[in-house]
């Protein structure tokens, strides 16, 4: 009987970059719709990632993730992202209620050296598989939104990257004392993302 072993798939940095910030879209949007910033009707279903996934079909916010992922996959290449957060805040205060925090680690090898590693598409895809499900599930572990939200999205560069216009200086829109959910990770051996929600401690809910 003949010996398989699993097979590997290159991964160069641009491709990495690629499934890097495909994930934050898709994630984005997930987010967006198991926390109910936006009406369910405003999405569609798509399969991705073996899943059936959600996607907006509000042109404004289609256009904001899109020139966010283009943007994401820039600075990805460059290996200069370190960090994007997508922020929930009450649409009225602009208190923030969540934060859902995106960890990106980056081989230095790759970027300096131009050299590409090797990884299963299908070992990337279940882990983000993963983390696409426990983002479907964060109904059962955060505390309900009941009051309109709005959302909005801070990148974590190194202080040499040069910055496009459409972006400006924020604040790190913080949480006093929040309670915290670190979900799966996933690594492409090139870009290592870890997912990290950390949201408004309930016990502060009561006393407000």
């Amino acid at each position: 009987m003949a010996s398989r072993t699993a097979s590997k798939d290159i991964i160069t940095l641009h491709g990495s970059a690629a499934i890097v910030s495909e994930y934050f879209g898709y994630a984005s949007n997930s987010i967006l719709y198991n926390r109910g910033v936006y009406p369910e009707e405003s999405f569609k279903k798509v399969k991705k990632y073996g899943l059936t996934m959600l996607l907006t079909e509000d042109e404004g916010v289609k256009t904001f993730i899109s020139n966010l992922t283009a943007q994401l996959a820039e600075w990805l290449e460059t290996g200069k992202l370190q960090r994007v957060v997508l922020v929930i805040m009450s649409k009225a205060s602009g208190e923030v209620l969540e934060r859902w925090n995106f960890s990106i680690e980056t081989d230095s090898e790759v970027v300096e050296k131009g050299v590409s590693r090797e990884k299963s598409d299908k070992e990337i895809m279940r882990e983000i598989q993963a983390i696409m499900r426990q983002i479907a599930s964060s109904i059962t572990y955060l505390p309900c939104l009941e009051e309109p939200c709005v959302f909005d999205v801070l990148a974590y560069t190194d202080t040499d990257v040069a910055v496009p216009f459409t972006w400006i200086e924020s604040d790190p829109k913080l949480i006093a004392n929040p309670q915290m959910v670190k979900l799966h990770s996933f690594d492409t051996k090139i870009h290592k993302v870890d997912t990290l929600v950390s949201y408004k401690n309930d016990d502060e809910w009561d006393e407000a």
